[in-house]
């Protein structure tokens, strides 16, 4: 079992589950972060963690297989994230903000 980072995140990428992972399973694109599922241990501490509420287990329901494939896929080619950055200024307008993923989602990696 892993945990899988949904399209909420997407535009708010708050971070603040990258300062709790205690495997650095975190990787970051442009304006989301993902979890690599190879790596996650499924301790679920991120979850509290995200004031996206864009995280869950890869059994729960919001968790569609849809986001296991994204996670694994982008992990593999963005860069790592260890540490929390500053989140995107208009990241609180975002929060909420449903299907976000067709129109907003980026391909491109974050920042190293």
């Amino acid at each position: 079992m892993t945990h899988v980072v949904t399209d909420n995140c997407i535009k708010c990428k708050y971070m603040d589950c990258v300062e709790v992972c205690p495997v650095d399973c975190f990787y970051e694109g442009e304006n989301m972060l993902v979890i690599h599922p190879d790596e996650c241990i499924d301790c679920g501490v991120c979850v509290p963690e995200c004031p996206a509420e864009a995280i869950f287990p890869d059994t729960d329901p919001r968790a569609e297989p849809k986001w296991l494939a994204q996670n694994h896929q982008y992990a593999s080619i963005w860069p790592n994230i260890p540490r929390k950055k500053i989140p995107p200024a208009d990241a609180d307008a975002w929060n909420g903000v449903a299907d976000k993923f067709d129109a907003y989602f980026s391909k491109k990696p974050g920042e190293e």
